[in-house]
This record gives structure tokens, C-alpha cells and sequence, in this order.
């Protein structure tokens, strides 16, 4: 049986090659700083731009999973848009 130690860095690539996973975002704006809020855990960051706020994002749920022994990762949640008439 053949044994590799890896530094930490080199775990991490490896785990995020074998474990690449899809989750979704919903976005909002608040005055000058845009909320992202992954819908299958319970996280959410902000930045200043869209691009800034997927980016820190992405970085708080990989330190969230990193931590979390089980995390509770929840179904990805159907989104579609539907129109109502405007009283105003």
C-alpha cells in the first residue's frame, strides 16, 4: 500500500477537483452594496459590486464547509419570476 502526505494547499486543490458542486446564489441590491445569499445554506456575503459580492461569496461558503463537520445542505430551491398587475 503506497502512502502520499500532502501539505494543506496541495489537500485543498485536490478535495476541490474531486468535490466540485453547483450551488445558487440569489442577489440583491441595498443602497450601495449588493447581498448574495446561497439558498441551500445558510450564508450570505456582500460587496460592492455583483462581481465582488459572488466572489466573497464564494469564500464564505468555503470556509463555512470547511468548518462544518455535516453541513446541512438543502435542495436547491426552485426560483422562477411571475407578474402581477400594478395598482400604482
Amino acid at each position: 500500500m503506497l502512502t502520499i502526505a500532502y501539505d494543506g494547499d496541495t489537500e485543498r486543490a485536490l478535495r476541490e477537483m474531486l468535490m466540485t458542486r453547483t450551488l445558487t446564489a440569489a442577489v440583491h441590491q441595498e443602497d450601495d452594496w449588493f447581498v448574495a445569499r446561497c439558498l441551500e445554506l445558510d450564508v450570505a456575503s456582500q460587496g460592492e459590486s455583483l462581481d465582488e459580492a459572488l466572489a466573497n461569496l464564494r469564500e464564505a461558503v468555503e470556509l463555512y464547509l470547511d468548518q462544518v463537520t455535516q453541513p446541512q445542505i438543502e435542495a436547491t430551491p426552485f426560483v422562477t419570476a411571475f407578474q402581477i398587475a400594478s395598482a400604482a
